[in-house]
């Protein structure tokens, strides 16, 4: 990979995890010159790993105003989970009609990777393991995969990307120390190796939403939290 290519991905990941784990709030302007100090690299590199991110749903470009963390509210959260339940569970329907054996041991396959490794990494506070993160989005991937929209694999990937950063609040606020989030999957891939359609998508659903219900019964009122000065705060309300 040449050097340049280089920079901007360590750039990106290191932007992505400072987002992801709250070191960058929601809302939060990120002027470039002030992400030049923090992470020692060029507008250009910044530009790229930004423009990645936005594609993600972690940061926001804004006309005239340059990039912001993605602002996150109650209306916004709502949207995502129904838009992701409608979007993921058709994707997931026709993925069962057309999924072949392959498709069942690769299923399989991204479960076990996902089962065997640790969720929170070991470190003070506990964060979320960025190694099951990416075994997390494995899976998921190749629970849809057998459905022969590239189209609409790709939307539900985006929308699950977005809603990676509600994910992770979830988990600082304290909203899933309880949740056992490896019976959920078990139960869809069980669901899914059964060929049980109805179940699969009942399952699926109920995970997808349980991040939601957690968040909003843990964090503060507006769903907002504070943000630097030179953030403009939003209405969080529908």
């Amino acid at each position: 990979m040449p050097r340049s290519e280089t920079r901007a991905e360590r750039i990106y990941v290191a932007l992505r995890a400072d987002i992801l784990a709250g070191r960058l709030l929601p809302g939060q302007r990120l002027p470039f010159a002030d992400l030049g100090a923090r992470y020692g690299t060029s507008v250009g590199v910044l530009r790229e790993a930004l423009s990645r991110l936005v594609e993600q749903g972690l940061v926001q470009s804004e006309a005239q105003h340059g990039y912001r963390v993605t602002q996150v509210s109650e209306a916004d959260l709502l949207d995502l989970t129904a838009t992701r339940v409608d979007i993921e569970t058709l994707c997931l329907r026709h993925a069962m009609a057309h999924g072949d054996l392959a498709w069942e041991s690769r299923v399989v396959a991204a479960f076990h990777t996902l089962a065997n490794t640790p969720e929170l990494a070991n470190e003070q506070p506990a964060t979320v393991n960025e190694d099951w993160a990416a075994a997390h989005a494995t899976f998921h991937a190749a629970v849809l995969e057998g459905c022969p929209s590239r189209r609409l694999r790709d939307f539900a990937g985006s929308l699950r990307d977005a809603a990676e950063l509600y994910r992770r609040w979830s988990r600082h606020l304290g909203g899933e120390n309880d949740r056992d989030i490896l019976g959920e999957h078990t139960a869809l891939r069980d669901a899914v190796l059964a060929r049980d359609t109805e179940r699969a998508e009942r399952v699926l659903a109920d995970h997808i939403q349980y991040t939601t219900r957690a968040l909003l019964a843990n964090a503060p009122e507006d769903l907002t939290p504070d943000r630097e000065a030179n953030a403009t705060p939003r209405s969080t309300r529908a």
